[in-house]
Formats: C-alpha cells, structure tokens, sequence
C-alpha cells in the first residue's frame, strides 16, 4: 500500500514522503491516527495545498516539546515502594508509575513517553530514565527509588 505521511514516523520517514507500507500497518495504525493518507492522485493534490499548513502544525508541536523538555532535563522524581533488606523490591517501578510522579509534580507526561529499556525498575537506587516528549526531543530524568520497610 502506498501511503503519504502527514507528520513524521519513527524508522518510517517524514512528513510528506510517499512510501509504500503493509496493508495491515496503513489501513490499522497509520491511516486510523490521522498519521498517514493513501497515495491517491487526489490525496496527493490535497497534501499539496495543505503542506505550509502541516509544516507550521510540526513546527509548533516540536517548540512546545522542547520547552517541556527544558524544564524537565536533569529532574529527581523520589518513588518509595517495599523492599526487602537487600535492596530489591517486592512489586516494580513501571512507567506508569513513573509518569504519575512525574504529573503529581506539575509535569504533564503519558505513561507511552517513559522509556524503560531494560523494563520496570526492581532495585533500590538512582536510574537515569528517558522521556521522549516527541521524536526529536528526548530527555534523561533521574528516578530515585527508596525503600520502605
């Protein structure tokens, strides 16, 4: 299937590129998101008149993210869950977990932009967290886990 991407997707391309997808990728995820459009000549025409439109629309939503990520590079989010004596806890510290800290803190971040690469955190300690507030900005937090008896 032959596709035109109104904003630009991860490991797939950018904004206006016409690329050619899966059939169960563009018709269940891309085209269902509003992400992409089929490559139809009429689609092709309508992108482009609308492009200055989408481009400024990107541009917006990538200033917004920088600035969210100006304010919350470098943060300590404090977490305590049980954990045993030698320092593992008894449940996990997911991502869930992590952006509710991160929103009782004033910070307005989705539980889909924590990245844990190595999965929920099981120890007691300092882990330095990822948060992708947009494809380009991508901010390192630390979550400072404690233990409680």
């Amino acid at each position: 299937m032959q596709i035109i991407l109104l904003e630009k997707v991860v490991n797939l391309g950018n904004l206006g590129d016409v690329v050619k997808v899966k059939d169960g990728y563009g018709r269940n995820f891309l085209i269902p998101q509003g992400k992409a459009k089929r490559a139809t000549e009429a689609n092709k025409a309508e992108f482009a008149a609308r492009r200055a439109e989408l481009e400024k629309l990107q541009a917006e939503q990538l200033v917004a993210a920088q600035a969210r990520g100006e304010k919350l590079a470098g943060f300590l989010l404090q977490v305590s869950q049980k954990a045993g004596v030698d320092g593992r806890l008894f449940g996990s510290v997911t991502n869930g977990d992590i952006a509710e800290g991160l929103t009782a803190q004033g910070f307005e971040v989705a539980k889909s932009e924590v990245r844990l690469p190595e999965g929920p955190l099981k120890t007691v300690g300092d882990h330095v967290v990822s948060v992708a507030l947009h494809h380009d900005v991508v901010v390192e937090i630390t979550v400072s886990v404690l233990g409680e008896q």
